[in-house]
């Protein structure tokens, strides 16, 4: 029963946390009825994956044309709509570098997202939907956008341009690394439970990936191949 009662406590404190973030007074929030609560690991949230809805953490990786890794973090959020700006600042602070070209899959794409890059000097290619396995993208239109067209259409017509061309076949094989590292690394799951600790085994995580990608980059340019 005393479990049972700091869940109730620790629900009810998070809907005031997200009441609050949201501008609602925090005061009159109330836990949803439905809201569910991880006695193994309270920090981790219920997501989505590829095999239905998981307890779990969204990690986020960002890299080079190397396929380096030069920003990685954890959250609990439970999408990405809201990542792409923390992750530009995650760049910065972990590269000591700031990007000029970005490039993400529909996953980030969101109004506030792509208005804050707009701000930006970074030039951003944003994918504005999933794509369908082998499809490609057909010849941008002709003729200026509408006065009424979104910054999501703006960005979707970027994509469709001579100049968004390269960078995205790019992205292809470089952006999402975040299966391959988990496949390769044998990461079914983490070991650890809690936010703190989770974030220190996936920035190991990301480190080894770099030690290796840079023992094989050293290799391929000791064999000439480089």
């Amino acid at each position: 029963m005393k479990r049972i009662r700091e869940a109730k406590r620790a629900l009810e404190a998070r809907a005031k946390d997200e009441a609050a973030a949201a501008g609602h007074p925090a005061e009159s929030a109330k836990a949803d009825p439905k809201a569910q609560y991880n006695f193994t690991d309270p920090e981790s949230r219920i997501m989505k994956g590829p095999d239905g809805f998981v307890q779990a953490y969204s990690v986020q990786v960002a890299v080079d044309d190397l396929q380096l890794i030069v920003g990685q973090a954890v959250t609990q959020e439970t999408n990405d709509k809201q990542q792409l700006m923390p992750m530009v600042t995650t760049i910065e602070q972990q590269s000591g570098d700031t990007p000029t070209q970005g490039l993400a899959d529909a996953g980030y794409c969101s109004d506030e997202s792509l208005s804050a890059i707009a701000d930006t000097r970074i030039d951003a290619y944003i994918a504005t939907r999933k794509q369908k396995h082998g499809e490609r993208l057909g010849r941008c239109p002709r003729g200026p956008l509408p006065k009424t067209a979104t910054i999501i259409d703006q960005m979707s017509r970027k994509l469709h341009t001579k100049a968004a061309r390269r960078p995205t076949r790019r992205e292809k094989g470089s952006s999402n690394q975040i299966g391959p590292i988990k496949h390769a690394r044998g990461l079914g799951q983490f070991l650890l439970r809690g936010f703190e600790k989770v974030q220190g085994e996936w920035s190991l995580v990301c480190t080894t990936h770099n030690i290796l990608k840079l023992y094989r980059l050293y290799l391929k340019s000791r064999s000439g191949h480089g």
